[in-house]
């Protein structure tokens, strides 16, 4: 027989490597012939079989990594399982396919994040890897060479590192069988490159994976049965009256942790808009038979200290747990687990939450969202893996915990072994509910009157003004934060509707009445505040105006007319909606694709460069 007919393969084993929503599921699809793979992003390795063309074809998706998260940023259960991976089909993959997108740009982030995922494998695995481009459709009449050769030195290093072995496929055109054929073909080659020979780890490297996971799920195993061994015992000890007949919640932690989909999950219905506010935002709801209060402090970069968050968000944060008087039962510490958690990540929770004093710690519970992802992964082994900043958290929160799966809000039983979990935290606490030092909260609320002088002498404004009876107010910002005036009643500092005479300014949470000569506490016992929010920028952070009804549109100049208006802050000018943050980018395509201000690290991008084009 002739050899090169020995190298015609009867199977194919296949792994596919590469970042989140590169096209991995789809290609996995695509290449079998048929929906085998969930588009849904999963921490765990998935294995699928079919039959292509007579030959049986293994294909493996390994999870994807942020698209620009080195090595350090990836949680450690996502590079076990890509270590993980290539064992899934033994004697091992005769290919590893890198997935990457022809519509999204390639650049050094994007080079060294693949670099250092796909070396957890060994050096060895570069010469079984092609480079598999997807959305092969968006080329046109564009050739993949000219492709590569106009995205730069980056990619062509990474096709060199691959020995120049790439293919393109469009996974919308799956009935064109000759792209699966070309590619079953590629990986013959490379199977031939290499002596006829698939790619094998390193033992070495895989034993010690698995040691680590031995060791890591026996204690998860050790803190689950601590854990179920102290609620048992807390809640023999509870009496009837324990038992809430209402639940207050503050909800707190970094942007895009899942907050207000957390929210929602808690009150079964979309209540909470997923649009990013600058303001607390409250909202009741009915839950197997108990009220339910739920306040969603606006959320901080994900590893800012308390110096860089602006001072208004510093002032939410103490203000959210009084919009709920007299106080949460519990506040909900939101940690997303698909994202590692490092130091600065611990500092950035102690720093914000130490805002409210140490007694919030024993009426806090972390909830982990997210848990979709983990499948068949226990929440305590995620946390066992993730090592000692995360377990600090837990244990200075009484080791409280609580995974959610916001995507499955049919499951009811998440959601009542949560507020069971409330409740026993109230019964840790003497059945007390959490009351904030008046002293924070007064300290929080005021500003001194030198500081509002140079709010007058600084201040830029915009006006917002109602003909219809709604509350108006005046929005501007300055080099030292953000300032609020208004006419009429606001919910949230009357319990009463009716417009008022008097002309009150909120600046960066001080409340002024200018027809009075003292400093006066907002109303804490009145309605929540209204929901129409128009929302600015400014160096400092966020500020926005509100006309009383149910839209969330941006700068909206729905049921309102941009007036002129004299707040006693200087001049008020019209801000277009057009105007662009400065810390932006643009994508392929011309897709703005947002980025924090400040920015202190790679990793902020994680919540923002995620976003498809």
């Amino acid at each position: 027989m002739d050899s090169r007919d020995a190298q015609h393969l009867s199977e194919f084993r296949i792994v596919l490597m590469g970042y989140r929503d590169a096209g991995k599921s789809s290609a996995g699809n695509t290449i079998l012939g048929r929906e085998e793979f969930d588009l849904k992003e999963s921490a765990q390795c998935v294995k699928r079989h079919g039959e292509v063309a007579d030959r049986h074809i293994t294909v493996i998706e390994a999870p994807g990594w942020w698209r620009n998260f080195s090595v350090e940023e990836s949680p450690e259960l996502l590079k076990q399982e890509i270590i993980l991976s290539v064992s899934l089909c033994p004697p091992g993959p005769h290919a590893v396919l890198l997935i990457i997108r022809v519509d999204y740009g390639f650049n050094e982030t994007e080079r060294t994040a693949l670099q250092e995922h796909l070396d957890l494998l060994g050096e060895r695995v570069w010469s079984h890897t092609i480079v598999l481009f997807t959305g092969g459709d968006s080329l046109l009449d564009t050739s993949i060479e000219q492709y590569i050769e106009s995205e730069g030195p980056d990619l062509q290093w990474l096709l060199d590192k691959c020995g120049n072995r790439f293919h393109v496929l469009n996974n919308h055109n799956r009935s064109d069988d000759t792209q699966i054929k070309e590619l079953l073909e590629k990986i013959e080659e490379t199977v031939a490159q290499n002596n006829g020979c698939h790619f094998e780890i390193d033992r070495k490297i895989l034993q010690e994976m698995k040691e680590r996971r031995r060791a890591e799920e026996e204690r998860a195993e050790e803190r689950m049965k601590k854990m179920q061994k102290r609620r048992e015992n807390i809640r023999s000890q509870m009496s009837d009256a324990q038992h809430l007949s209402e639940f207050r919640i503050v909800l707190m932690g970094y942007r895009k942790a899942g907050k207000s989909s957390a929210g929602n999950t808690i009150l079964g219905r979309e209540e909470i808009g997923l649009k990013k506010s600058a303001q607390c935002v409250k909202r009741h709801g009915e839950v197997a038979d108990r009220h339910i209060t739920v306040i969603e402090a606006p959320g901080w970069w994900c590893n800012n200290s308390v110096e860089e968050s602006p001072e208004l968000l510093k002032q939410e944060i103490i203000l959210s747990v009084s919009l709920c008087p007299p106080g949460p039962h519990a506040v909900l510490l939101i940690i997303r687990v698909d994202y590692t958690f490092e130091e600065t990540d611990r500092k950035a929770f102690q720093e914000h939450l130490d805002l409210l004093g140490e007694r919030v710690w024993s009426h806090t519970i972390v909830l982990f969202t997210g848990g979709d992802s983990l499948l068949d992964t226990s929440i305590e082994q995620h946390i066992e893996s993730e090592g000692p900043d995360l377990q600090w958290l837990l244990d200075k929160c009484g080791n409280r915990f609580h995974v959610l799966n916001n995507h499955n809000r049919s499951d009811d039983t998440q959601i009542k072994e949560l507020l069971e979990k409330i409740e026993e935290t109230v019964a840790q606490n003497n059945g007390c509910h959490f009351e904030i030092d008046r002293k924070i909260l007064q300290d929080g609320r005021y500003k001194t009157e030198e500081q509002l002088d140079k709010w007058k002498e600084e201040s830029r404004s915009q006006t917002m003004g109602g003909d219809d009876g709604s509350d108006s107010w005046s929005v501007g910002s300055s080099a030292y934060g953000s300032f609020r005036s208004r006419s009429g009643a606001d919910p949230m500092f009357s319990s009463s509707h009716s417009r008022d005479s008097s002309h009150t300014s909120y600046v960066s949470g001080a409340i002024k009445r200018h027809n009075s000569n003292e400093w006066q506490p907002p109303n804490m016992s009145g309605d929540e505040r209204s929901d129409t929010l128009s929302v600015g920028s400014s160096a400092y952070g966020s500020f926005r105006s509100r006309s009383g009804a149910d839209s969330d549109s941006v700068f909206s100049s729905s049921r309102s007319k941009v007036s002129s208006h004299s707040s006693g802050f200087g001049s008020l000018r019209y801000i277009p909606e057009s105007v662009e943050h400065p810390g932006t980018r643009r994508a392929l395509g011309g897709t703005v694709i947002s980025k924090p201000f400040p920015r202190r690290s790679k990793k902020h991008d994680k919540h923002e460069d995620t976003k498809k084009t």
